[in-house]
């Protein structure tokens, strides 16, 4: 949970959450995942929602990744693809992660990439940042990535913000650790996988969606014409790209919250 800043220690996500457009977007958004969070249905049905929308989150993530995932046959079991396969891992074991996410974030993106990764990279490779010579996936064409010193450095300075005390909405947070990591993609396949479970894991960890109802991967699907675009905005570094990222993540949250509340609605009909 988000907690209060003291006088002394100015607050490093501050200036972010104040940049043009982004408190707007975080009131749309919260909005919606409230009315959400207030459904009916989830007095009797809310592990139902929970599963559903964690599987829809994989699936997405996967098909970020460059996989062809058909709903149907994941739910029937027919799953090949190394990325799917890695996507549902993540995706499964998300919630035993939440207690450690701020405590060792570290420790939880070394488990998020083994999950991911186990059936991708040699076994030495598993949850060890990328070394000099190691080839770096880029399905979503954001060009070269930082060399591996660079990319330990701030990775360095993603923990320090992780622990740091901070007031912000978890919104801007989650955001930032989604675009830090796929910036840095500090472990060469499936970054985009660990990324986005990353952004997942703080949205719950931080209060916004405590259940995990909001598959905010599929939102980034729905939305993927803008999802590498507004990457490199933010990678740019200028406070225009920062804000234009941050406002981004919130209407992907805003999407899967939508299609939570829609599985609502399907499962109030019956």
């Amino acid at each position: 949970m988000s907690q209060s800043t003291s006088a002394s220690a100015p607050d490093p996500l501050a200036r972010i959450a104040e940049l043009p457009g982004v408190a707007d977007a975080i009131a749309e958004t919260r909005t919606l995942v409230d009315r959400l969070l207030g459904h009916r249905v989830l007095r009797r049905r809310s592990s139902d929602v929970s599963m559903e929308s964690s599987l829809r989150g994989a699936c997405a993530s996967a098909a970020l990744e460059g996989a062809e995932v058909a709903m149907d046959e994941i739910r029937e079991g027919h799953v090949y693809d190394t990325r799917i396969k890695g996507a549902l891992r993540v995706s499964g074991e998300l919630g035993s992660l939440v207690d450690t996410w701020p405590k060792a974030p570290r420790q939880v993106l070394a488990r998020l990439h083994t999950l991911a990764a186990a059936d991708a990279v040699s076994d030495e490779a598993l949850g060890r940042p990328r070394m000099a010579g190691e080839r770096v996936e880029d399905p979503l064409e954001l060009g070269p990535a930082p060399a591996p010193e660079v990319a330990l450095a701030r990775m360095e300075g993603l923990y320090a913000l992780l622990g740091a005390r901070t007031s912000v909405p978890a919104l801007v947070t989650s955001a930032l650790v989604h675009g830090e990591l796929m910036a840095v993609r500090p472990f060469g396949w499936g970054d985009g996988l660990v990324a986005r479970a990353a952004e997942r894991l703080t949205l719950v960890e931080r209060g916004l969606d405590p259940k995990s109802l909001v598959p905010s991967e599929l939102g980034h699907q729905t939305l993927r014409e803008e999802y590498a675009p507004a990457l490199r905005g933010y990678m740019g570094g200028t406070p225009e790209g920062v804000a234009g990222w941050v406002v981004y993540c919130c209407r992907a949250v805003h999407a899967g919250a939508q299609d939570s509340l829609a599985t609502c609605e399907a499962l109030k009909r019956g």
